[in-house]
């Protein structure tokens, strides 16, 4: 009681004494600080793991790193079926559900879960990343800060905006790549108003990074070969590789869940996942985990290191065995990323794409340099620029793509080969697929904002707002009389629901059709409802329909008028003006 009393008291003051703006401004800051604090935390809860498997003789001197992933995997299970009982769901995919479909409130569990499923799923090798974890941890945390202020849904969403920049700033010390990344992702607006809390919860999250673990950073690298223009065809391929290996990596990932589907027992997807993950690690060991030294092992030119100890050793003289093992890493970790999401393990897509981009952008460089024509391209910058096709691909987020490569490296002299890379991967990939691995499932749905801002105020609105139930149900076996004095005397309607007696709609009635005949007393009890009866124009389907399809159907059909049905009985009715009023108040509200 006093901890609500003291809130309302705060809240009255702020209304008083702080705008929205200024406010949303420290809000923005206090979001920052937790994103960085999430993102350290979850950081060395794994490095501590890791750790401590490092230093097991049972799995360091005996070899046999590979049986790791699936111990993560089965302690996963224990907690989220034991413990917790709160099912795992993916990341991104579930922010953007909330942000379309829960008015931007996220569980507070989601806070949590991600700090202890994540460590566990990478700290024991699974081939997945960090940071969608804890940009779900953030986001969670930032929608409760949101919910404890009242802060309406559209702040809401500029919010957990923020909390993702401040995830991405900390891990790749790239405040400006962070912002365009939430705006890219999230479809967020373009505007001051928006920008200025995004990188405001950069920086904080860059602070507080620096504050705990110093001058660290993730990628190691320095551009020391600068673009030449004769390179011009060979980054245009190296584009066109990345376009195709993120449309391979789109379809992979569908289709190892597909077949994961099929099993009906998690225990069972469990052991056949962690089974087929141990079998990789075996023959690649740099499917191992996270992948960031492998990643800086190939910018630094080590490809020796990258790979690690494998049961082709005694060949990696031959540089066409490097180069098929190299894009052997390619070609598996998505598989091997997938196949830990799809056996129960939790992570993200991000860092894997980076290594799978870093892997064929190596590959690329080295095919160029020994196809015996005395070309020579710069395979660290190839690596690196690989990288980004992949992120461009991918998540279809190209200038996220650029600006975190260049603030990578600190400098924008690869500005133009990233700008081909990244234009031609993300033009092969959005041709062929229209949605992402994080997209797909939610456009299906109509569940998915975009920056279309019309398809964003359809995709907001709820369908529930605008169903009318106040409507007079008839039964086909009445009589002209009883609709009359049951129906017609009763309702300030011109229109009415006939149903059978399990509610199932059989058809509409309008006032218009008994007009004529409404003043004839002699037809009063020789005709029934069923005479006058008409098939509805279209029907509104409860389950399935989105805003978007409802809004199709009265414009095809031309009524102003459809019945919805609910579990194939009827529901009620929404009316074309209703709907449209509902769109421009959703609109402005939108837009404001």
């Amino acid at each position: 009681m006093a901890k609500t009393t003291l809130l309302k008291r705060f809240l009255i003051w702020k209304y008083k004494h702080i705008s929205h703006r200024n406010f949303v401004l420290v809000l923005s800051g206090v979001i920052g600080l937790v994103a960085g604090l999430i993102s350290v935390l979850l950081k060395n809860l794994t490095f501590s793991i890791s750790w401590l498997l490092e230093k097991s003789v049972i799995f360091s001197q005996n070899k046999v790193y590979f049986i790791l992933p699936i111990i993560g995997l089965t302690l996963v299970y224990i907690f989220v079926n034991k413990i917790s009982r709160k099912p795992l769901e993916p990341a991104i995919p579930s922010i953007l559900y909330a942000l379309s479909k829960k008015d931007g409130i996220i569980a507070s569990n989601k806070m949590v879960l991600p700090l202890i499923t994540a460590p566990l799923t990478v700290g024991f090798g699974g081939s997945v990343g960090l940071l969608s974890p804890a940009i779900f941890s953030a986001s969670s945390a930032s929608s409760a800060i949101g919910k404890l202020f009242h802060i309406n849904r559209k702040t809401r969403t500029l919010l957990i905006g923020c909390a993702t920049a401040g995830v991405i700033a900390t891990s790749f010390k790239s405040p400006i790549a962070a912002v365009i990344f939430a705006i890219e992702v999230f479809s967020l607006d373009l505007t001051f108003a928006s920008l200025l809390p995004l990188l405001i919860a950069s920086l904080a999250s860059i602070i507080t990074s620096y504050f705990f673990v110093g001058n660290e950073i993730l990628f190691k690298f320095q551009v020391t070969d600068s673009f030449q223009v004769q390179d011009t065809l060979f980054y245009i391929i190296l584009g066109v590789s990345t376009g195709i290996a993120s449309i391979y990596f789109s379809k992979i990932y569908f289709g190892i869940f597909g077949f994961f589907n099929r099993f009906t027992s998690r225990l069972k997807k469990l052991l056949v996942g962690g089974l087929a993950i141990g079998i990789m690690l075996y023959i690649i060991p740099p499917l191992y985990g996270e992948g960031f030294s492998f990643i800086n092992d190939l910018l630094s030119g080590n490809h020796i290191t990258a790979l690690g100890k494998t049961p082709f050793d005694a060949h990696l003289d031959n540089v066409w065995v490097v180069i098929a093992l190299l894009f052997g890493i390619t070609v598996f970790k998505s598989i091997a990323m997938t196949t830990t999401f799809a056996a129960g393990g939790t992570g993200g897509i991000i860092i894997p794409t980076l290594v799978m981009g870093s892997a064929l952008g190596n590959v690329v460089a080295k095919i160029i340099n020994n196809l015996g024509f005395n070309f020579q391209v710069s395979e660290a910058n190839f690596t690196l620029i690989g990288m980004a096709g992949l992120i461009a691909g991918v998540l279809h987020a190209p200038l996220t793509a650029i600006f975190l490569i260049a603030e990578i490296t600190g400098s924008y002299e690869l500005f133009v080969p990233l700008m081909l890379t990244v234009s031609m991967s993300f033009l092969i990939t959005k041709n062929s697929l229209e949605h992402t691995i994080y997209t797909k499932e939610l456009a299906e749905k109509g569940a998915l904002l975009t920056h279309d801002k019309d398809q964003s105020v359809l995709t907001l609105m709820k369908l529930d707002s605008v169903i009318e139930s106040d409507f007079i149900k008839l039964h086909p076996e009445m009589t002209l009389g009883d609709l009359l004095h049951k129906g017609v005397s009763k309702s300030s309607r011109n229109l009415f629901p006939v149903v059978d007696d399990n509610d199932l709609l059989v058809g509409i009635i309008l006032l218009d059709s008994i007009r004529e005949v409404m003043f004839d007393q002699s037809l009063y009890a020789t005709t029934s409802v069923e005479t006058f009866m008409q098939n509805p124009p279209d029907i509104i389907k409860y389950e399935t329909d989105s805003m978007k399809q409802v809004m199709q159907k009265f414009q095809d059909s031309g009524a102003w008028n459809l019945p919805v049905i609910k579990n194939d009985k009827y529901y009620g009715f929404v009316s074309k003006s209703k709907l449209l009023t509902a769109y421009r108040r959703e609109l402005i509200n939108f837009t404001r």
